[in-house]
């Protein structure tokens, strides 16, 4: 997929059609995966789950989400890992992946952003904010890549 298709398909995705969404979750809490699940398919999305990294690669092998929401700390494989695995394959490197995660302390964004994810948000999340946080994750990716393809 060229950069140029990348930042469509971003794109269409920050114009919130929330109902051609495909969405992975993978959480190892049931509890996280149930409710992301849930506010995602009452807004009309299609959701699969996933309980660790591995299950998610698993899962990646059968269909490509319009993106992911991957927790960090999770046992079997961690999300670092399997952010690391799903940007090293060509068939799955253009998905955006959102961290959803406990790590909420001075830096843990930057060190999320800067290690492959596209997005972040801390958990607990609030049911009332959870899609506008995810359009946020979305509009900002937008953004810094429309700066860093501005000519010189």
């Amino acid at each position: 997929m060229t950069d140029q298709r990348i930042m469509q398909a971003i794109r269409n995705l920050a114009a919130c059609d929330v109902s051609s969404w495909y969405v992975l979750v993978v959480d190892d809490e049931p509890d996280n995966r149930s409710i992301a699940s849930k506010v995602l398919t009452y807004s009309g999305s299609k959701v699969y789950t996933a309980a660790n990294g591995i299950e998610g690669l698993a899962v990646l092998e059968q269909f490509i989400p319009s993106f992911i929401l991957l927790d960090l700390s999770m046992p079997l494989m961690d999300g670092w890992e399997m952010c690391r695995k799903v940007r090293a394959n060509p068939k799955t490197q253009h998905i955006p992946i959102i961290a959803l995660t406990a790590h909420a302390m001075t830096g843990d964004r930057e060190r999320v952003l800067e290690s492959g994810f596209d997005g972040y948000i801390a958990k607990p999340f609030r049911l009332s904010s959870f899609m506008s946080e995810i359009l946020r994750c979305f509009r900002d990716l937008t953004k810094s890549n429309l700066v860093e393809q501005k000519p010189l």
